[in-house]
């Protein structure tokens, strides 16, 4: 069963360049598709045309990396302009970024740094989801960031706050299963206590990945198959939660179509008995 305020869309893959051709000429068996905003914003109308051509197949999902919704600077409203067009033009079933911010004072690190979990930040980051959804004229979806470090200044938990800018915004809630472990290893806390505090109707979506474990620390590196207590945690998670649209990202070193099906297979099996056998049609008009 779902739980979850947003349209169950099955098991979906990361759209990545070189797998373009391939998906569109093959259909294969997915359910949906995430592409990273920042690939099309900017691109040629023929990659335009091919997000609409392939639209008629399958749902799409927005998912980008320079919101910077905790930045101190402004929210750069050209980019909203543009992420709001592309958006316009698909018609993505939601659109997603990271809860971080990217830089300070105009310059971009392209990490998806931290933020100190103050109540005075989440006042701040909660004017700023308003104001975003109001320039975008959708509800955003964010999502739980992989850290290597914290602040001393942090008076909530990462889950107390991620939980409680969703219920002050509406805003939807990305639950990076893979994030929540790197986190978990990297600050000493039980990966579980996270996956509890998240409300399931807060949930678009999950997502599942690959990383390195460094000994004294996990990268969250995006480039390997999801290790078994990856999906420990996944499962846990689908049993309280219910089913919930669940991605398999892979960002570098990025295998063969065929490893990414076999793999995203792997997430359909553990609520094989809730989902359809086939790809549904759906119409994303629905959920603009």
């Amino acid at each position: 069963m779902n739980h979850s305020a947003y349209p169950y869309l099955g098991f979906g893959l990361g759209l990545r360049a070189p797998h373009y051709e391939q998906v569109l000429r093959e259909q294969p068996d997915v359910d949906w598709f995430e592409i990273i905003s920042e690939n099309f914003i900017d691109a040629h109308q023929g990659y335009w045309d091919y997000l609409a051509d392939l639209r008629c197949d399958y749902p799409l999902v927005m998912h980008g990396v320079s919101l910077s919704i905790g930045s101190p600077d402004p929210l750069n409203q050209e980019y909203l302009r543009k992420l709001k067009k592309l958006a316009d033009f698909i018609k993505p079933a939601w659109l997603s970024d990271h809860l971080c911010f990217t830089g300070l004072g105009g310059h971009n690190t392209h990490d998806l740094l931290p933020l100190p979990y103050t109540q005075e930040a989440l006042r701040h980051v909660i004017a700023r989801v308003d104001e975003a959804q109001e320039r975008l004229g959708r509800v955003i979806v964010l999502e739980n960031p992989s850290t290597y470090f914290e602040y001393r200044q942090s008076e909530l938990a990462e889950w107390d706050f991620l939980r409680e800018l969703a219920k002050a915004t509406g805003c939807g809630i990305l639950l990076d299963v893979n994030n929540v472990y790197v986190s978990a290893f990297n600050h000493g806390f039980d990966p579980k206590t996270y996956i509890d505090a998240i409300p399931a109707e807060a949930i678009a979506q999950i997502h599942l990945a690959g990383h390195k474990n460094k000994g004294t620390h996990i990268v969250d590196t995006h480039d390997a198959p999801v290790i078994e207590d990856v999906w420990g945690l996944y499962a846990t998670t689908i049993a309280q939660k219910g089913s919930i649209s669940t991605l398999i990202e892979w960002d570098e070193n990025i295998p063969p179509l065929a490893t990414l099906l076999a793999e995203m297979e792997k997430a359909r099996a553990f609520i094989q008995n809730k989902t359809p056998s086939k790809r549904a049609r759906h119409d994303l008009h629905e959920y603009a």
